[in-house]
Formats: structure tokens, C-alpha cells, sequence
């Protein structure tokens, strides 16, 4: 299975939807459009990984970078990784968690919630 992306504007927020496999093969193309956001002059991202079907080290190794892009350009990054899912909640949420780099991040359950500046992530 390929890795899709599709764009989406909410507001300030610049909303990356992602849906598929996150690996070595794949995780080129997420970091590609997180620089494009930035080069774009966005500097509040929502990446929604709740359709993320798998995800590797790789995977995790761009999550961590875009974080540190983010935070490097004063810049805000979210993402959408519910508790509960169809299977026991999000395969990136579990992977993240078993690694224990879930807490580096600012996490919400949909996207109404993070493109909410009220609202606050869920806990780790």
C-alpha cells in the first residue's frame, strides 16, 4: 500500500491528511510537504495520521524532524491520532507510545479538536 496525501486549509491551520503506510519508502513524501508548508510561510500544521494503517521508524524518525522544524520556525505542529479507533485506536498512537516519544507531542482526537486553539491535547 502507498502513502496519500491530501491538503487542506482550516483556518490558520494548514491540515495535512494522511492515509496509507508510513515507512521508509513513504516518509520522503510527508517530509516534502512539511517543508512545503513552511516555505509557504505556514507555521501552524495539523497532520491527520488517523488513516495511517502502519507506521515504522522511519515514520517516526520524520515526526520527530517535522517537530523540530516546526518548533524551529516558531511554528506549531498537531496531530490527529485518536485513543480509540476501528482496531483499538490509532496504529501511529500505539507505536509512538511503545517507543515512548508519544508525550513529545501535541496529539487530539479529530480534527475539530486541533485546529482549536481552546482545546486541549490529549494526554499521553
Amino acid at each position: 500500500m502507498s502513502l496519500k496525501v491530501v491538503e487542506e486549509d482550516r483556518g490558520e491551520w494548514a491540515v495535512l491528511l494522511v492515509s496509507g503506510e508510513l515507512d521508509l519508502v513513504t516518509a520522503a513524501l510527508i517530509r516534502q510537504h512539511v517543508h512545503d508548508a513552511v516555505a509557504d510561510g505556514r507555521r501552524d500544521l495539523v497532520l491527520d495520521l488517523s488513516r495511517v494503517l502502519f507506521c515504522d521508524s522511519s515514520g517516526v524518525g520524520v515526526l520527530i524532524a517535522s517537530r523540530r522544524l516546526m518548533r524551529s520556525c516558531a511554528g506549531r505542529l498537531r496531530l490527529i491520532l485518536p485513543a480509540r479507533g476501528a482496531v483499538d485506536g490509532s496504529h501511529v498512537n500505539r507505536v509512538l507510545a511503545a517507543l515512548g516519544v508519544r508525550r513529545l507531542f501535541d496529539c487530539y482526537p479529530d480534527l475539530d479538536a486541533a485546529t482549536d486553539d481552546a482545546a486541549d491535547p490529549l494526554s499521553a
